[in-house]
């Protein structure tokens, strides 16, 4: 008996195998490549066209740099997209990390034209040039093991807050264009290191400080190729140093090993990942408030979120779709508090 699946890659054997076992089974795929991309502005209006024929829905951000964001929805519409992309001219290659879930985790499709594929605020920056040296799942646990190397987590910091690497360094930032400022304290003070780790969700924003890093003299510089999701997809989890949860900008709000889904969610209140001990706090109500919030709403603003809460259930009671039953993927407000977190 010929086998169908014996000529794909394990991660498309994994999409053909969770498929079969639903219908339901959508694919969310987290992409980005750095490439010379002419006149994306007018790629703009024929990519939207084939990501509505395929219903496709989530986020593309296209800049003369590259390509960069995450799309869901059925498999083949999710293939048509990337081989679209794949078309153009220096985009042969896209680095794609897969992911699968039983619901649909945006609400449409949005491509937007920027300067930059993901704000540094650096625009003589080119990762094609001048980048870091990639470093597969695999080996990097034995990379970051080591004493000489620090390592270095180039996410936000309400995102290592929610998970990140054993013994790992939080710049403390807000925005990724906040990272060069700390990178220059890093390279100018007495504790410059020798030697760097870098990290981020997907491999993108790590890529890029990569070259920021080298342009500061740094003379080991890496960079975790296929970022935090990679790592969870291919590393078993008894040998992971990985802890707790990978924070994702859609409404799963958090991924375990194995790219599962995980427990966070999002505080309809301040948009704060919460995790379940946070749920359990006396400060906590669903939609309204949690404890990074609870302190800061008004009473118009409790009264307000109440109202919303009642019309979402009374909308799911009735088997409807409330238009604010999910939370703003914004994942905080300043006026919020953040957590601490552990350098």
């Amino acid at each position: 008996m010929t086998n169908s699946n014996a000529n794909l890659s394990a991660s498309e054997e994994k999409t053909a195998a969770i498929i079969a076992s639903t219908e339901q089974t959508f694919t969310v795929a987290a992409l980005y490549h750095f490439a010379k991309i002419e006149e994306p502005d007018q790629k703009k209006n024929p990519l939207m066209a084939l990501c509505r024929a395929e219903n496709i829905v989530g986020t593309l951000i296209l800049a003369e740099e590259g390509i960069n964001g995450t799309i869901s929805g059925p498999d083949d519409g999710v293939k048509a997209v990337l081989n679209h992309l794949k078309s153009w001219p220096n985009v042969d290659v896209i680095e794609v990390k897969y992911s699968y879930s039983e619901n649909q985790n945006f609400n449409r499709m949005k491509i937007k034209i920027k300067d930059e594929i993901v704000t540094m605020g650096k625009p003589h920056i080119d990762p094609n040039t001048d980048a870091g040296t990639y470093v597969d799942p695999a080996d990097w646990n034995d990379l970051i093991k080591r004493d000489d190397v620090l390592l270095i987590d180039t996410r936000n910091s309400f995102e290592f807050g929610v998970g990140h690497f054993k013994d790992a360094i939080d710049p403390i930032t807000e925005t990724f264009s906040e990272f060069p400022d700390w990178a220059d304290l890093l390279a100018t003070g007495p504790q410059k290191p020798s030697a760097v780790a870098m990290y981020c969700t997907g491999g993108i924003r790590c890529e890029k400080a990569t070259v920021y890093m080298k342009q500061l003299g740094i003379d080991e510089v890496y960079h975790l190729k296929g970022g935090i999701l990679k790592y969870l997809e291919e590393v078993p989890e008894e040998e992971s140093l990985w802890e707790d949860e990978c924070f994702v900008f859609d409404h799963r709000v958090s991924l375990k090993h194995g790219l599962v889904e995980g427990e966070y969610q999002l505080c309809y209140g301040c948009q704060q990942p919460i995790s379940p001990a946070d749920r359990k706090s006396p400060m906590f109500e669903l939609g309204v408030s949690c404890p990074y919030c609870d302190d800061s709403l008004t009473n118009e603003d409790r009264a307000r979120f109440r109202e919303r809460q009642l019309q979402i259930r009374l909308s799911r009671e009735r088997g409807e779709e409330h238009l604010k039953d999910n939370a703003s993927k914004t994942p905080y407000k300043k006026s919020a508090q953040k957590p601490s977190v552990t350098k």
